[in-house]
């Protein structure tokens, strides 16, 4: 129902479009409604930029007042793509009165610029580009406003901010020449403290917070930026993926983030009858005592030895963490499920944890059939329910109260409805399992910097554009991206997202030139044997890469030019229908390609044709394959690193490596041998 409402509104805007501009006597554009709106596809009336707005208006006199003196009122009579969310005068009041002001004129000039760039976006928004979750661009205090949708005090559907503010109905998506203006009826505020001083202040996670401050987790939690990051030492390049000519540039900061998952203290209480910070350590005892028998008598047992790494309560809080910031509750899981089936599906991410070789598994709940007592279209860590398990993991809610911020300059936290433990269930049943991973969640600087899923997916760029009008490539120089080796005179780009690439996700991570480079992997959770994959697609354009693990070869060099109905691997008897074939028929053809070392694409990855008619499973194509790299014993306890080193004949930007997912199998998984049995394709 939310979904049909949003796209009346589109539909609204759409129609206002065609109504108006004949009035204007201008060109159009269609609307854009992506989480990355597109200046252009907006129209705009001609008459007055957004600083003429402001003025003309003695609703916004006081708001005005405070932009006037920063010296922001001459951004805003320029020419750009900007966003103003304008609180009136009654909301400035309101929010003086708060602060023990009588006027303006009582404020810092720090104060009222920070006050003027929380409420002033670089890019332009109507109501209906505003999805739940968070802005895809930060204000101008480089913070992402929270969006909600709900009703005002007349029953009106509006967008809130930030919890309780709210976008004024009868004002909303008044259009200037430079943007659009949505005042507001309180004025939003964004803290600029770090993480664990914002959960200080909300009294309902007084146990976790109190727990952190004890464990010593400030030192990490006051983390910021890599100050020693210089991205003007590096040029923008120049390379061509198939037929695809694109630029990139390094990321403009090197920042550092942190996102934290909190039971409440009622939480806690209702479920397990904690209430202290000393029943919360032994709750960590009795879960991480078993699952690490030989730290179990160890002499940094106790609170007063907290800070130790591995303490059991250190250890239980450091599995809540997650060392990158995610900008939003929908940001958790794969952003518009861009690549993923999910009527067959549920959009899964992986990510590394604070505690040293864990991960954690992030699910978007799509699918019906194994909704069991959750809700469709939430999200939760650590579930699995399928037809062999029935484990309901822990829900993300999406909020917390309006009193308290949640969202820090170097951080998020959000409210769990459970507490989360790297337990036996969690290790032995929810995590052994085919890990499948997209490229650009290995690296959780990807995800802080605002580099992932960026721009609008929808929108094909200019040759070798320069403008980032639609989104932004990256390429990551050595050093930048913590566990990455890369040698001098190579490039590791990331393509940024189209819903026409046969890329999981959208979005992929390409080596160019002369490229000889190592990823250290992520964790798997228990020792044994494992088979290690990584899909991709064919492209003429890409070239021939030797695959080492922990610096042994893999089996002969992987050729990126070669599909699988190529005469080496299937030939012939490649079919593309595959639903068309028995379950005898899938199983040997999955078992003859396992044997020459490939599998199918995943069936629970797509990409739209090119006029965005029909979706196409990268199963039923030939050149959107997995490779096994190799069946290893792995040992969790340790690092492990695969290496790819071009071997190819092909020079410069001809000679490609795609690197899309990276799937962990364990034995259990892979190793069917029964007839008729197979591995599930999706």
């Amino acid at each position: 129902m939310i979904y049909d409402i949003k796209e009346k509104m589109r539909s609204i805007l759409r129609f206002m479009v065609y109504i108006l501009l004949p009035l204007a006597g201008g060109g159009w554009v269609g609307v854009s409604c992506s989480d990355d709106p597109d200046a252009s596809n907006y129209y705009t009336f001609k008459n007055q930029m957004m600083s003429e707005y402001l003025k003309n208006h003695e609703q916004f006199s006081e708001f005005t007042a405070v932009v006037e003196r920063t010296g922001l009122m001459k951004l805003l009579a320029t020419y750009g793509t900007y966003t103003c969310f304008a609180p009136t005068n009654e909301a400035m009041h309101d929010y003086l009165e708060k602060k023990g002001l009588r006027s303006i004129e009582e404020m810092s000039f720090e104060d009222c610029d920070t006050l003027a760039r929380t409420h002033l976006v670089d890019n332009m928004y109507t109501t209906a580009d505003m999805d739940d979750g968070v802005l895809s661009k930060p204000n101008m205090n480089r913070r992402y406003i929270e969006v909600s949708h709900g009703l005002d005090d007349d029953g009106n559907a509006v967008v809130f901010l930030n919890g309780t503010s709210h976008i004024i109905y009868a004002l909303q998506d008044d259009s200037v020449q430079n943007g659009f203006v949505q005042p507001v009826s309180e004025v939003l505020e964004n803290s600029n403290r770090m993480i664990l001083d914002i959960m200080e202040t909300n009294p309902r996670i007084s146990v976790y917070s109190q727990a952190f401050r004890l464990c010593g987790f400030a030192e990490d939690f006051y983390r910021y930026k890599d100050e020693t990051w210089d991205p003007s030492l590096y040029p923008r390049i120049r390379y061509i993926s198939h037929v695809n000519r694109e630029t990139a540039t390094v990321p403009d900061e090197k920042l550092i983030g942190f996102t934290v998952f909190v039971p409440t203290d009622s939480v806690l209480m209702e479920r397990y009858g904690i209430g202290s910070v000393s029943q919360l350590y032994d709750k960590a005892c009795e879960i991480y005592d078993r699952i690490y028998p030989e730290d179990a008598n160890a002499d940094y047992h106790g609170l007063e030895h907290a800070t130790h790494p591995k303490n059991p309560l250190h250890r239980f809080l450091a599995y809540h963490v997650l060392n990158r910031k995610v900008q939003g509750w929908n940001y958790l899981t794969p952003l518009n499920h861009i690549g993923i089936e999910t009527t067959v599906m549920n959009p899964v991410d992986w990510y590394e944890t604070m505690l040293p070789k864990t991960m954690m598994k992030f699910e978007y709940l799509s699918v019906r059939k194994y909704a069991g007592g959750s809700t469709l279209g939430e999200r939760y860590i650590n579930r699995r329910y399928d037809d062999n398990f029935q484990e309901r993991g822990t829900m993300i809610r999406q909020k917390v109260e309006s009193d308290y911020k949640r969202d820090a300059l170097n951080g998020i936290y959000f409210y769990v409805d459970d507490i989360l433990a790297f337990d036996e269930t969690t290790r032995d049943v929810v995590l052994h399992d085919l890990m499948r991973m997209d490229f650009a969640t290995i690296f959780p600087e990807l995800t802080t910097n605002n580099i992932r899923l960026n721009g609008d997916y929808r929108q094909s760029d200019p040759e070798y554009d320069e403008t980032a009008k639609y989104g932004r490539n990256y390429y990551f120089p050595n050093g930048y991206l913590d566990g990455v080796t890369i040698n001098e005179g190579s490039q590791f780009v990331y393509r940024r997202p189209h819903d026409w690439y046969d890329s999981y996700e959208g979005d992929e991570m390409n080596l160019f030139k002369d490229y000889d480079f190592s990823f250290r992997l992520p964790p798997v959770p228990f020792e044994g044997e494992w088979q290690i994959r990584i899909g991709f697609a064919v492209e003429p354009t890409r070239g021939v890469a030797q695959i080492y693990y922990d610096d042994k070869p893999q089996g002969i060099p992987l050729d990126m030019t070669k599909q699988l109905n190529d005469p080496s691997i299937l030939g012939s008897d490649w079919k593309a229908n595959y639903s068309s074939m028995s379950l005898v028929d899938l199983a040997t053809d999955q078992k003859v390609l396992k044997n020459k070392g490939f599998y199918r694409g995943a069936a629970g990855g797509y990409h739209w044709d090119i006029g965005h008619t029909t979706k196409v499973l990268f199963a039923t194509q030939p050149h959107t394959i997995r490779r096994v790299v190799c069946t290893t014993h792995i040992n969790p306890a340790e690092d492990h690193y695969l290496r790819i080193r071009s071997v190819s004949t092909k020079q410069g930007n001809d000679n490609e490596f795609m690197l899309d997912y990276l799937e962990l199998v364990p034995k259990s998984v892979y190793g069917i041998t029964d007839e008729g049995e197979m591995e599930s394709m999706l």
